[in-house]
């Protein structure tokens, strides 16, 4: 018999064999099988042609957000500051007001952000809703609060995957308190930079044609990454998540701009997602503080604090050894890990999904700064220097990683503690 269950805890119990339900596939028990029923003009990944207008962008990426407002419970926004959160969140703002949820929620948005104290997010975020005038709600977590999380992240969010428990982390931890505030639903920015090549290491992209397919494979893989995180890390507190950026008309308009137009050129002032940029950037009625609108890209799991990453990678050694990591093709022989920060995800995640049908369900392959491993032929240096973090981009990210130091030897200054902290107007509740 065929069992489906939203979640893999629901049959691994139960079930002998089990694998992952395609994203816009229909099952037909009759003919046995998956058909997609999704098919939109670039999953061919022909090189579209479409010239770039910044007012259809704009218009597009407009209504996909509003539509979104239709909802019949206390709701927010997720706001850490970059680009994406920024914008969903300035237009959210602007077109609550005439809304039915602003008649029974009233018009003032509120905003959430969650980070290490000090973290650029934070310091970000905090602007952006001082400019647009939300309530805004900021909270704080400690490295250690990440930690002792781990193993709840991994059994909820169903993942060995690296960036994804980085970064599910501080969603998860954030999550929690939003759901204690009586919210029941957020919008998020998920999704903006697999359609306009946001990461950094799209600035070594040789040319149109790989930038758009670079696109197309990061995409369609959204269900094994940022949409496993946005839905599973939310989910496990009850909160929905809402994505307009994964909107399928407005992905449809963005998909068809011709690539040339999305590629970065330092020499003519163009950096990541400048054509989603560029559509917002309205001299007479600003959508965001220019600084805002052209900060770069900063990756979630970089953006609640870098001491997160490093101190997971210092707590990991300190579980992982030596010689745990020369046996582990042994032990792991499929996707084995290559830094005692995947091997100890990987030792958790089996424990809660021992099964060998549960360890397939997870993506491998090399990858530097989220890329996919096509992606990562693009610089030969990179071979030597894989690590999901967005510092991996050497030579482009600001606080990029010392070329010459391995990742996994990189030191870890891991924050004092902090108490966990969430402030409201007039009210501080301590965790």
């Amino acid at each position: 018999s065929v069992w489906i269950a939203s979640e893999l805890k629901g049959l691994n119990d139960d079930c002998e064999h089990f694998e992952s339900f395609p994203p816009g596939h229909l099952y037909s028990s009759k003919s046995g099988g998956f058909r997609r029923w999704y098919n939109p003009p670039w999953f061919s990944d022909v090189t579209p042609s479409v010239p770039y207008d910044p007012l259809v962008l704009r218009r597009a990426f407009e209504n996909a957000v509003i539509k979104r407002l239709m909802t019949d419970v206390p709701f927010g926004v997720l706001l850490s500051g970059g680009l994406d959160s920024s914008l969903v969140a300035s237009i959210t703002a602007r077109y609550l007001a005439g809304t039915k949820a602003a008649k029974q929620w009233g018009s003032q948005l509120h905003s959430f952000c969650v980070g290490l104290e000090g973290s650029p997010d934070l310091k970000a975020a905090r602007e952006v809703a001082d400019y647009l005038g939300t309530v805004h709600h900021e909270f704080h977590f400690t490295v250690q609060d990440g930690i002792d999380a781990i193993e709840d992240v991994i059994y909820h969010i169903e993942t060995y995957d690296v960036t994804t428990i980085r970064a599910s982390t501080p969603m998860f931890l954030m999550s929690r308190k939003i759901k204690s505030l009586g919210v029941k639903m957020v919008m998020s920015g998920e999704g903006s930079d697999e359609i306009f090549g946001g990461y950094l290491y799209f600035h070594k992209a040789p040319n149109k044609d790989e930038f758009h397919q670079e696109t197309c494979r990061k995409i369609k893989a959204l269900h094994l990454y940022d949409c496993l995180r946005a839905n599973k890390a939310t989910s496990a507190w009850g909160l929905e998540a809402r994505v307009p950026f994964l909107d399928k008309e407005f992905i449809n308009v963005a998909m068809a701009i011709d690539p040339e137009s999305k590629m970065i050129n330092k020499d003519e002032g163009r950096i990541e997602k400048w054509v989603l940029r560029r559509a917002f950037d309205d001299e007479n009625h600003p959508y965001l503080p220019k600084h805002i609108l052209y900060r770069q890209k900063e990756q979630f799991s970089d953006g609640v604090g870098y001491s997160w990453i490093d101190g997971l990678k210092a707590h990991a050694a300190a579980h992982v050894t030596d010689k745990m990591m020369l046996n582990a093709s042994n032990i792991f022989p499929h996707n084995t890990p290559t830094t005692k920060e995947a091997y100890y995800y990987r030792m958790i995640f089996e424990r809660f999904f021992p099964q060998n049908s549960a360890r397939l369900t997870v993506p491998g392959g090399a990858s530097v700064a989220c890329s996919t491993a096509k992606a990562v032929e693009w610089d030969a240096t990179w071979k030597n220097n894989l690590d999901p973090s967005g510092r991996a981009a050497l030579g482009v990210h600001l606080s990029a990683y010392d070329a010459e130091t391995p990742f996994d030897n990189k030191p870890s200054k891991i924050v004092e503690s902090i108490p966990l902290m969430m402030e409201i107007p007039g009210v501080t509740i301590h965790g």
